[in-house]
């Protein structure tokens, strides 16, 4: 069964209430647990929580003119920025608060916009899409309105077998609720859980697959309640591949460099989710950018990471299941000019082979 079927009988089932449906078969479940319990005896377990990055980034242009989003006191309003999810989404593996995907992220933001950027991160070890509604309601009940929220979900979903269709519907309700809320909403699709050393065939081959059908249905979804997807899979897949400085000592979650990765496939798609990626024109159809339906572009993101996936509105397209379009897009990356990264708001802190300046500055108060 292709790719784009699997996505769309998931999303259809998370749509309908077919909250049955899974990815493989029972035959393999024996298989499966004895694999997932060798894999689970060699990863060197880490302990302990996340570092904080809870802050305000971006401290120096607080000053700064930002037009009707200003203080009574005339300076520029922060951006207020939340992340849920998972433990990659929490920085689970690095050491300081910098060095995880929320910090790295609202540095790059507040550099971007020339604003400064609140961030709050909800996102927990060991969650999965059943969690969501847990950490939206943390968030909403301490920030009512925000302006732009990350979610990174999906590898604990695979991992414990929950039914695929319900984690897809609570996600989407969840990007329903921020949009509601007044958030911009970005979603880091489910990470290639093939690329973990230990974990060996045919349970690595399986993992793959299963990680990119719900990556592909997780995007169905985030356009159809109206936020992007950016496919990290196929991304962190070649990148991640026999390079252990990308993983944490557990060589299951990143390091630094690792999530450094990550940050920059998220960031174009963030920024110009806030107006404030430099304008690229038209849809590349050379470099495979795009209008397709929604359910072969996310067949197509999973498959090739740093794809952004978001809604389009196309003339005289159907508005049925089968109707729906998407626009799909390979942003390009580019440095910010000279004197527009934030500098740190407390001590300097030496940061690891990041050449993008606005990651590789994200200091928080």
């Amino acid at each position: 069964m292709s790719r784009e079927r699997v996505a769309r009988r998931i999303a259809a089932a998370a749509a309908y209430g077919g909250g049955g449906i899974g990815l493989l078969g029972v035959g393999f479940a024996g298989l499966l647990l004895t694999e997932a319990k060798l894999a689970e005896m060699q990863l060197n377990t880490l302990h302990g929580e996340p570092p904080r990055a809870d802050g305000l980034y971006g401290q120096a242009f607080a000053g700064e003119d930002a037009g009707e989003d200003t203080g009574e006191d005339g300076a520029a309003r922060p951006l207020r920025m939340v992340v849920l999810g998972d433990s990659t989404a929490a920085g689970f593996g690095v050491d300081r608060g910098r060095d995880t995907p929320g910090a790295l992220l609202a540095g790059g933001i507040a550099a971007m916009a020339e604003r400064p950027v609140q961030l709050m991160v909800a996102a927990v070890n060991g969650a999965a899409s059943d969690d969501l509604e847990r950490q939206l309601a943390t968030v909403l009940e301490a920030e009512p309105e925000l302006d732009i929220a990350l979610i990174m979900i999906g590898a604990n979903d695979v991992t414990q077998r929950i039914k695929l269709a319900d984690s897809v519907r609570i996600l989407g309700d969840t990007v329903r609720r921020l949009r509601a809320a007044g958030a911009e909403v970005v979603v880091g699709t489910c990470p290639d859980l093939g690329t973990i050393e230990p974990v060996r065939p045919p349970l690595r081959t399986l993992a793959r697959r299963a990680s990119r059908q719900l990556a592909a249905a997780q995007t169905i979804a985030v356009v159809d309640a109206g936020g992007r997807s950016v496919s990290l899979g196929a991304l962190l897949g070649p990148e991640f591949d026999h390079r252990p400085e990308m993983f944490a000592s557990d060589r299951y979650h990143p390091s630094a460099q690792g999530y450094q990765t990550a940050a920059m496939a998220l960031l174009p798609s963030m920024c110009a989710a806030l107006g404030v990626w430099p304008e690229e024109g038209r849809p590349d159809a050379f470099r495979g950018e795009g209008v397709l339906p929604v359910t072969r572009a996310a067949a197509q993101a999973a498959g090739r990471g740093g794809t952004e996936v978001a809604g389009a509105e196309v003339l005289g397209a159907d508005s049925g299941p089968r109707g729906r379009w998407a626009l799909l897009k390979h942003r390009r990356r580019h440095s910010l000019p000279p004197g527009a990264t934030p500098e740190p708001a407390g001590p300097p802190e030496s940061t690891s082979g990041n050449s993008h300046p606005a990651i590789a500055d994200a200091g928080a108060t």
